[in-house]
């Protein structure tokens, strides 16, 4: 009979597919009992008997009355980063201990941030937008200036994973690196790197604004209108971290303006409306909250969700906890 506890995997039946490669199904098998619990009937039908459940994208929010019916559950692994869709307090309260793949999606995010980086510097998406205009060739008057990302100058908001691994991608391409971070020492950033600033010194000094920081409370519209209006003229902004962080009318007002341009791979309201004023904008390069999901990115994540299953049912620590105070840094 077999031996440890029971998974339940409340994935979608393809992104189990896009998580977990033979390698990964045959470690998790070697943990415990595998149950699909793919859409919310299977999942409600297994929860009684669930001691770890390993939860995605589309799956019902762990609200006190379905733990009500999980007397077992003891670990929540999640595929994101992200947790509050799906945690809440009520699962830290009963003691259920949670863990998230999210590390395995910085590099993806970072190396789309990267892309929008250079993409914004060289204007790609302007010369893009002109050329389906059908302008005559050459492109006239559309383009400003462009620039190399040697020498540029760029701003990291925020040091979380993907602002690190960020970092590490276009400093040897000869950036210029500022960071504003509360959280990161002068030893920490000296260690990086990076100079470290206050975050209106470093908006009104870059050519390219990246943010990286978490979505909390204390970080709701971190970039609003006064702090937009900081960015000197033809500047950058990227965001493939949280809508949250920018005031979404401010940064439209800018855009507008046709003083800044913007990447963007996240928005206030998702899917974005198909009469949006961004998808207008020729200084707009957009994404559809796309950057982590790379095909290794996916596996990454899955690697992470089977190692800390196993490491739970061989009783080691966890590589990837989150405590109840996480879950608005998490968010």
């Amino acid at each position: 009979m077999h031996q440890g506890p029971t998974v339940g995997l409340a994935l979608s039946h393809a992104l189990r597919a896009a998580l977990f490669d033979g390698e990964r199904e045959r470690e998790l098998a070697a943990a415990g009992t595998v149950l699909d619990c793919g859409d919310p009937g299977a999942l409600g039908a297994a929860l009684p008997d669930v001691d770890i459940l390993v939860t995605g994208w589309g799956m019902p929010r762990l609200q006190p009355h379905l733990l009500d019916t999980a007397p077992r559950l003891k670990l929540i692994a999640h595929a994101g980063a992200a947790i509050r869709p799906f945690v809440t307090e009520a699962v830290f309260a009963r003691g259920i201990r949670v863990t998230q793949a999210g590390a395995g999606m910085a590099r993806p995010v970072a190396e789309v941030a990267l892309a929008m980086t250079l993409a914004l510097l060289h204007r790609v998406h302007r010369y893009d937008h002109a050329m389906r205009a059908q302008r005559q060739w050459p492109v006239v008057g559309v383009v400003t200036d462009h620039h190399e990302l040697y020498g540029a100058t760029v701003g990291v908001v925020g040091a979380s994973r993907t602002g690190r691994a960020y970092i590490e991608m276009v400093r040897p391409l000869g950036a210029r690196v500022l960071l504003s971070d509360p959280y990161v020492t002068s030893d920490a950033a000296k260690h990086l790197g990076v100079e470290l600033l206050p975050l209106p010194d470093l908006l009104a000094r870059c050519r390219i604004a990246c943010v990286h920081a978490p979505a909390t409370p204390a970080t709701r519209h971190l970039l609003g209108g006064a702090e937009l209006k900081l960015l000197p003229d033809g500047a950058g902004l990227v965001n493939t971290a949280r809508s949250w962080l920018v005031d979404q009318e401010a940064l439209l007002a800018e855009l507008q303006s046709g003083r800044i341009d913007a990447a963007l791979d996240v928005y206030d309201h998702e899917p974005l409306p198909a009469d949006h004023p961004y998808r207008t904008l020729p200084n707009v390069l957009l994404t559809p909250h796309a950057a982590a999901a790379t095909v290794e990115g996916r596996l990454r994540q899955g690697q992470v969700l089977a190692s800390e299953v196993a490491r739970f049912a061989a009783g080691l620590p966890l590589e990837h906890e989150l405590r109840a105070g996480d879950l608005d840094r998490f968010a």
